[in-house]
């Protein structure tokens, strides 16, 4: 990429102010494929400078205008959504097919969909003589995750595109590959100078910065929790807003009434996705104590045939994780299951057999988890589900609730009612009903230590916009 060393800062690929220079590293070989800049204080500086220049002109652009913006962009993402894919595979390690059509094809759908939003969006009311609106926030900082980074990045760049905003991307330093073409793709899609900036680094210096900005109005982050803390924290001083999506450990009720086979296999599957690297990902198995025999033995067949591999290996079912940093974690995390007393019924410590180099993760499954122990409560971003046993439907709410996270959770029945009625006490800002798949156009958010504030279609609007009420409108 001929722009890895530079950043996108008002119209133009520039020199970096600072000096420090980082190996982005290829999961699947451990070996460096790109260097990227590392920003410094200055560079965030400059940026928010060219944002802040930017944001009267472009916040007073019409929805039509912005509409037709937004349509560019797609069309030049669709022509080079193969290259996205690619380097998706190189940044992180997914399989090319999965790369393609969940990772990039992703950032598309958030394209079309704030397309569609803006086509029907209301952003006035009247109420009595007074005229309440809803304007652009201002200049806004985005921070974004390595596990979906296209994903990421969209689903917060087209709303604020959308709204009128300004903005200043860090994407995440470990994959960002995707993040500095997707700046390309803007710039050959016309999107005026200033509107759009990227400046690459790590969390301590140009998140820290983003966060504590006097000129940035809102910041939105992803990320974990931990991490979602110190943003907050420095956003405080300013008391500018802020929008998380954080971590997550959820639940997966598996009813007794269930079609048993189907939930526990899809359940298992949808957690090993994407290496396990998914915040809403279904890590907690909830099973009835009279059916657990028979949901390890399923579980326990998927894990088997989950194929870790190459990610250009058609037969590929999981990547490489991230990077030595998340393979370290996970190895920690399966050690401690073992260690407080889980059963390994698949998979394990170490890497899978012929696979000596990448950060390659055994598909595990452990058995006699009790919700107090390390595997049940911390988040392992990795191929690993706990399976838990519970006597009765009670029961199974109040372990699913028994969490800091609050992102995602799940829940199967063949009574459609029960599965609602069950879906509506589970404290998350998602319930999937019977494996409904995820959908762009519903808002996407956690309660709790998962964040606050929501992404995603209608709702992720909101975050980039201000409400006015202008009393005396319509008689003074």
């Amino acid at each position: 990429m001929i722009n890895a060393e530079r950043f996108y800062i008002d119209g133009a690929w520039v020199e970096p102010l600072s000096a420090g220079r980082l190996e982005v590293i290829d999961p699947a070989t451990e070996a460096p494929f790109m260097t990227i800049a590392l920003g410094s204080v200055a560079d965030v500086d400059r940026a928010v400078a060219a944002a802040r220049g930017a944001f009267p002109a472009y916040a007073q652009t019409g929805f039509a205008e912005r509409r037709e913006l937004l349509e560019a962009i797609a069309a030049v993402y669709e022509r080079r959504l193969d290259e996205m894919a690619g380097l998706i595979t190189r940044e992180m390690g997914a399989p090319a097919a999965f790369a393609r059509d969940a990772q990039a094809a992703s950032g598309l759908f958030h394209l079309q969909r704030a397309i569609e939003v803006l086509r029907d969006l209301d952003v006035e009311e009247t109420i009595n003589d007074a005229l309440v609106t809803r304007e652009p926030i201002g200049v806004c900082g985005l921070i974004t995750p390595w596990n979906w980074p296209v994903n990421q990045i969209v689903c917060k760049v087209a709303p604020a595109l959308a709204s009128g905003c300004t903005m200043v991307l860090k994407p995440s330093e470990v994959a960002p590959a995707s993040g500095l073409l997707f700046a390309e793709i803007l710039h050959e899609a016309g999107v005026p100078a200033g509107v759009f900036n990227l400046v690459n680094g790590d969390g301590p210096t140009v998140g820290q910065r983003l966060a504590n900005h006097p000129e940035i109005d809102m910041v939105s982050f992803t990320g974990s929790t931990r991490a979602g803390i110190a943003v907050a924290k420095a956003a405080a001083d300013t008391v500018k807003r802020v929008s998380q999506e954080l971590g997550g450990k959820s639940p997966n009720i598996i009813l007794d009434d269930a079609d048993f086979e189907r939930a526990v296999t899809n359940g298992v599957a949808n957690c090993f996705s994407n290496s396990g690297q998914s915040c809403n990902a279904p890590t907690r198995l909830l099973v009835p104590a009279a059916r657990y025999e028979e949901a390890l033995g399923h579980a326990r067949r998927v894990a088997e045939a989950t194929v870790v591999g190459a990610p250009e290996d058609p037969s590929t079912v999981i990547g490489p994780v991230v990077s030595a940093v998340q393979f370290d974690k996970i190895q920690r995390l399966i050690e401690a299951g073992i260690a407080e007393g889980a059963r390994l019924v698949a998979g394990g410590p170490g890497r899978p057999e012929g696979l000596a180099a990448g950060y390659y993760v055994r598909p595990t499954v452990f058995a006699g988890v009790t919700n107090d122990m390390s595997v049940a409560r911390e988040e392992i971003f990795g191929p690993v589900v706990a399976i838990l046993a519970y006597k009765d439907e009670e029961e199974a709410i109040a372990i699913a609730n028994d969490t800091v996270y609050g992102l995602a959770a799940y829940v199967s029945s063949s009574d459609r009612e029960r599965a609602r009625r069950v879906a509506r006490r589970l404290r998350a800002g998602t319930v999937h009903i019977n494996d409904a798949p995820e959908d762009v156009a519903v808002p996407f958010g956690g309660y709790k230590q998962s964040g606050n504030g929501r992404e995603c279609g209608r709702y992720g609007f909101d975050e980039y916009l201000e409400v006015k009420a202008m009393l005396g409108y319509h008689t003074a």
